[in-house]
């Protein structure tokens, strides 16, 4: 259980993860290329996997999406909240890079679907609704890959998205404070209660 800052030492968030994260964020990129693609749930994979599955075979289209990046801004915002007892919440801003290998026959055209989909409002307005917001989409760059002496159709695509992340740590607000204010001339005594 996390502390607060009565008890000293470190402090964790109240909750231990509010922003997405790990495999329910791979997630909402994996519904994002399956909702601008068409292809296939099963065909949009996640990039690392605990255990590898088989790859498809060379004449069927999927992609494997993940973050390859996380760039967060120089220093987070925190704002006291006094409601109750008190608590500091962290406003941090980041961007991710996302990437897309796209493989199969229709490999450029599912990247370019993908590439020209994203900036229809509707389309990124489900990034809206996860508290993140496209910034752009890197270009489309073929990347084939030999395979049992096969090439294999490969066309990767990045896109850059910021979200704004929230943590709530439990700082509790200050009732009461004894201290001393000293100048050169006065020495005065302060007592803050509330």
């Amino acid at each position: 259980m996390a502390n607060d800052s009565s008890t000293g030492g470190y402090l964790q968030p109240v909750v231990a993860s509010p922003p997405i994260e790990d495999a329910a964020l791979d997630a909402i990129f994996q519904q994002m290329i399956v909702g601008l693609t068409g292809i296939p749930g099963a065909m949009v994979r996640p990039r690392w996997q605990p255990v590898t599955p088989k790859m498809p075979e060379p004449n069927q289209n999927w992609c494997a999406i993940g973050v390859t990046e996380i760039e967060q801004d120089a220093r987070p915002a925190f704002v006291h909240v006094p409601d109750t007892d008190g608590t500091d919440k962290l406003y941090r801003h980041e961007i991710l890079t996302l990437l897309a290998s796209f493989y199969g026959p229709s490999a450029m055209q599912y990247a370019a679907q993908a590439r020209d989909g994203i900036y229809v409002e509707q389309n990124h307005g489900m990034l809206t609704l996860n508290s993140m917001g496209l910034v752009d989409v890197g270009k489309m760059t073929a990347a084939p890959e030999l395979i049992n002496q096969q090439w294999l159709r490969r066309f990767d695509l990045s896109f850059r998205v910021r979200r704004q992340v929230v943590r709530t740590y439990s700082v509790l607000n200050v009732l009461s404070s004894d201290s001393t204010l000293n100048t050169d001339t006065v020495t005065t005594e302060i007592h803050v209660s509330q």
